[in-house]
């Protein structure tokens, strides 16, 4: 069995649904914390949104590696 050649053509497009995707996860966790009266919940969404946050700036770092890899390869 030969590999399947990796292919990166959609890897900006898929990065960037799942920064938009998560961003949009914030947003509704934000509005969760603002609604709710348990503490607990609040601090769980706070958690998870400081989580969420960590893996933003990851996927921006791969977003423009990808990208530069993108540019690179057309020239």
């Amino acid at each position: 069995m030969k590999p399947n050649p990796d292919d990166r053509s959609d890897n900006v497009d898929r990065i960037q649904r799942n920064i938009d995707m998560t961003i949009e996860n914030m947003h509704r966790a934000e509005e969760m914390i603002a609604t709710t009266p348990d503490q607990k919940m609040k601090q769980v969404l706070k958690e998870k949104n400081q989580r969420r946050e960590q893996a933003l700036e990851g996927m921006r770092h791969e977003i423009r590696d990808e990208a530069q890899a993108r540019k690179n390869q057309t020239m």
